[in-house]
């Protein structure tokens, strides 16, 4: 796989097509979401580096005008023994950082964590009595660690599945070669974020917004989770697009090439 570079702009593009793909397929996604989540959290993290690779092979099969199948988490699977091998270390090593990193955050933050779920289980959620728990320095500490830790995880493992899977790579090479794509279009990926961002807070503006002018504010907790469904499977639907763009298959042994379709206008 050789390295693009991409404008910053870009970002918004890759929100603007997965969510155009996941409007082809609202349906597929969603149950693909809701499959991933029934394997229960702790296999999440051991599975979650697949998932996020079955999600961009059901992008590639939408383009192409196929439906997706709950098969494209198998798929890379039935790759060489040495990929399925790649894929196993890749699971195991996220699941292993993700363990450790809210095992560091809760021995920082695990008392005043613990205080402030108490406080919701008892109703206690009034401004002046969520304040002083919110305020607790232990646990802002911890949270921080927890966003920026899991920020620093995503980076090596963002492209990883997909460079084993399509680029033929061992588990370590994917790794290092995903922080340097991560990190040559850093600009393009923070715009993604940002936009994504902005597409939840401006749903949760909009919804609010028509609900209060009809007269029905409280019908927004029957929207809130089919809302979440939705656009966690709109974004899921969109990490394609971000490898895809980040790479371009060469004619080096063991990589897969012509299995990344051409760029989209």
């Amino acid at each position: 796989m050789k390295f693009r570079h991409v404008p910053a702009r870009r970002g918004m593009r890759w929100v603007r097509d997965g969510l155009a793909v996941f409007i082809r397929r609202p349906l597929a996604f969603c149950v693909l979401f809701l499959v991933y989540l029934l394997v229960g959290p702790m296999v999440m993290l051991a599975v979650a580096p697949l998932a996020s690779l079955g999600f961009m092979i059901a992008t590639r099969q939408t383009l192409a005008g196929r439906f997706p199948w709950p098969s494209v988490f198998v798929e890379p699977l039935q790759a060489s023994s040495a990929q399925r091998w790649a894929h196993l270390k890749l699971g195991l090593l996220y699941a292993l950082s993700v363990a450790l990193l809210l095992w560091l955050a809760d021995s920082i933050g695990g008392a005043a964590f613990e205080a402030l779920r108490e406080a919701v289980r008892e109703g206690r959620t009034e401004p002046n009595e969520l304040e002083p728990l919110l305020g607790d320095p232990s646990l802002q500490t911890g949270w921080l660690l927890a966003a920026v830790g899991m920020a620093a995880i995503a980076i090596p493992f963002w492209h990883a599945p997909a460079l084993v899977h399509w680029g033929g790579h061992g588990a370590a090479q994917s790794l290092f070669f995903s922080v340097v794509a991560c990190w040559r279009n850093k600009g393009a990926l923070a715009v993604y974020w940002l936009g994504w961002a902005a597409v939840i807070v401006l749903f949760a503006f909009g919804s609010t917004t028509v609900l209060a002018l009809l007269g029905v504010p409280q019908l927004a907790v029957l929207i809130f989770m089919p809302a979440v469904l939705m656009l966690s499977s709109a974004f899921y639907a969109s990490l394609y697009f971000t490898f895809a763009e980040s790479f371009e298959p060469t004619d080096a042994p063991g990589a897969a090439a012509g299995t990344i379709p051409p760029e989209t206008p």
